[in-house]
C-alpha cells in the first residue's frame, strides 16, 4: 500500500512539476540576470578603459546585414541589439503590464492608484528638473533619460534583503517600475521618433490587425504570433521609423490572456487521468513500451497547456533568457564609458547634472509626495506592512535608471560627447541610488528587528 501511495505521489509530483518550474525558473533568472547585469557593466568599463579601448567601439559599430532576395538591411551590430534584442526586453515588459492589468496590482483603480501616482511622481519631477538645467541646451532632448526605472537592477538589490523586507514591498516596488517602464514606453513612442514612413506603419498595422484576429479566433500557438510579430510587426515598425521595440509592447498586447480550463476542470481532469494513468501502467512494462500510458500522459501535457495562458507560457520561457542573455549584452554594448581626466569636467556638465539631479532627488521626491498626496486625498491606501520609510527608501531605489536610462539616451544623442556625459551620469546616479537605497532599506529593517 505504502509502494502504491509512494507510486502515486511520485507521479502527482511529475504532473505538477510543469506548472510549479517556470515560477522557480522565473526566481532563479531573476538573480542570475542581476549578477550577470553587473557582471556586463563592469566588462564594458574595463574594456573601454584598457589599451584596446579603440576595438570597443570598432567592434560594436561592425555593420551587420539582413538580406532577403533583393532587399539588404544593414545596421550597426549595436543597432542590432537595441532595435532588436532591446525588442524582445520590451515584449516582456508589455507581456508584464497585461498580466498587472488583467489580474495583478493594476488590476482595479483601487490597486493601481499608488503605484500609478508614485509612477507619475517619479517621472514628471525628474523629467522637469533635467529641463530646467538643459533648456536651449544641446542637451534639451534627454529630458527623458531620468523617468524610468531599471526593474532588473531595483529588484535585485532588494531581493539581497530576502525576506527581511515585506513582501508587499517588493510587489509596490514591481509595479512601480512596470508603470514607470509603460510611461517610458509612450514617451518613446510620442517623443523620440524620427521621420515616419507612413507606408511601413500601415503594413504593421495590418499584421497588428491580423494578430489581433488571432487572439479573437482562439489561435494558441506562440510559432503563429512569433511570425506575425517579428516578420511583419517589428520589421515594420523597423522600416517605419518609429522605434521598433514600440512593436514588442504592442505585440504582447495581442498574446492570448484565457484558459482554455478553469482551475476545477484542471483539477477534476487531472484526478481522472492520473487514476487512468495507474490504471494503465504495467510494473514489467517501461512508459516507452505501453502505449496507453504515453495516450495519458500526452492528455495530461495537453492539460497542463490548457489551465495555463499563453501569456505566461511565453512569459516564463522568455523572461530568463531577457535576464541572463539580453539585458547583459545590452549593457556590455552600452556601458562602456571612457573615463579619463576629463571626467570631473563631464559631471559638471547641465546633462549630467541634469541626470544626477533627476535620478537622485527628482524620483525619490517625485515618488513619495505623489504617493502622499494620492493616500491623503483617500485615492489609494498605503500597502500592508509597509511604512514610510520603507516607502522612500524604495523610492531612493528607484533612482536605478542604468539600462533605461541609457536606451533612451541612445535615442536621444547621437554619438559624442555629450551622449559620454549622459553615461556617466547614468551610471554615477544608478550606483548611489542603488547603495543609498540598499543601506536605507538595511538599516530601517535592523532599527525595526531591534
Amino acid at each position: 500500500m505504502t509502494h502504491i501511495s509512494q507510486e502515486a505521489e511520485d507521479q502527482d509530483s511529475r504532473f505538477v512539476q510543469p506548472v510549479v518550474e517556470p515560477f522557480q525558473k522565473f526566481i532563479h533568472a531573476e538573480t542570475a540576470g542581476g549578477i550577470l547585469l553587473l557582471g556586463a557593466t563592469i566588462a564594458a568599463m574595463i574594456w573601454a578603459n584598457s589599451p584596446w579601448a579603440a576595438s570597443y567601439t570598432e567592434f560594436w559599430h561592425t555593420p551587420v546585414s539582413l538580406v532577403v532576395g533583393s532587399h539588404t538591411l544593414t545596421e550597426t551590430l549595436l543597432e542590432w541589439i537595441n532595435d532588436g534584442l532591446m525588442a524582445m526586453f520590451f515584449f516582456v515588459i508589455g507581456l508584464e503590464i497585461k498580466r498587472e492589468i488583467l489580474v495583478g496590482e493594476l488590476a482595479s483603480w483601487r490597486q493601481a492608484a499608488l503605484p500609478l501616482a508614485a509612477a507619475l511622481g517619479g517621472s514628471i519631477l525628474p523629467a522637469l528638473l533635467y529641463t530646467v538645467l538643459n533648456a536651449g541646451m544641446d542637451g534639451a532632448k534627454g529630458w527623458g533619460i531620468p523617468m524610468a526605472t531599471d526593474i532588473a537592477f531595483s529588484l535585485g538589490i532588494l531581493s539581497l534583503l530576502g525576506t527581511r523586507v515585506p513582501l508587499a514591498l517588493k510587489v509596490f516596488l514591481t509595479a512601480l517600475a512596470i508603470a514607470d517602464d509603460l510611461l517610458a514606453v509612450l514617451v518613446i513612442a510620442l517623443f523620440y521618433t524620427s521621420t515616419i514612413s507612413w507606408t511601413s506603419l500601415a503594413v504593421g498595422a495590418l499584421f497588428l490587425i491580423l494578430m489581433i484576429g488571432a487572439n479573437m479566433v482562439g489561435v494558441r500557438h506562440p510559432l503563429v504570433y512569433s511570425i506575425l510579430g517579428i516578420g511583419g510587426l517589428w520589421l515594420a515598425f523597423l522600416l517605419s521609423g518609429v522605434h521598433a521595440t514600440i512593436a514588442g509592447v504592442i505585440a504582447a498586447m495581442t498574446i492570448p490572456a484565457r484558459t482554455r480550463l478553469t482551475g476545477r476542470e484542471f483539477l477534476k481532469k487531472g484526478k481522472v487521468l492520473l487514476t487512468l494513468f495507474e490504471e494503465v501502467a504495467s510494473p514489467d512494462q517501461p512508459p516507452l513500451a505501453n502505449p496507453e500510458q504515453s495516450r495519458v500522459a500526452r492528455r495530461m501535457k495537453t492539460a497542463v497547456a490548457h489551465v495555463g495562458t499563453p501569456l505566461q507560457q511565453l512569459e516564463y520561457a522568455l523572461h530568463p533568457w531577457v535576464t541572463v542573455v539580453v539585458m547583459p549584452v545590452f549593457a556590455l554594448a552600452n556601458a562602456g564609458v571612457t573615463l579619463d581626466a576629463d571626467i570631473v569636467t563631464m559631471l559638471v556638465t547641465p546633462v549630467a547634472l541634469g541626470i544626477l539631479l533627476g535620478l537622485l532627488v527628482g524620483k525619490p521626491v517625485g515618488i513619495v509626495l505623489s504617493a502622499w498626496l494620492a493616500i491623503r486625498g483617500g485615492l489609494a491606501t498605503m500597502p500592508e506592512g509597509v511604512s514610510w520609510p520603507q516607502l522612500v527608501a524604495v523610492g531612493v531605489l528607484a533612482g536605478v535608471g542604468f539600462t533605461m536610462s541609457l536606451f533612451v539616451a541612445g535615442l536621444a544623442f547621437p554619438r559624442g560627447p555629450v551622449l559620454m556625459a549622459a553615461k556617466e551620469g547614468i551610471l554615477i546616479a544608478s550606483t548611489v541610488a542603488g547603495l543609498t537605497g540598499w543601506l536605507l532599506l538595511r538599516y530601517i529593517q535592523n532599527n525595526k528587528e531591534d
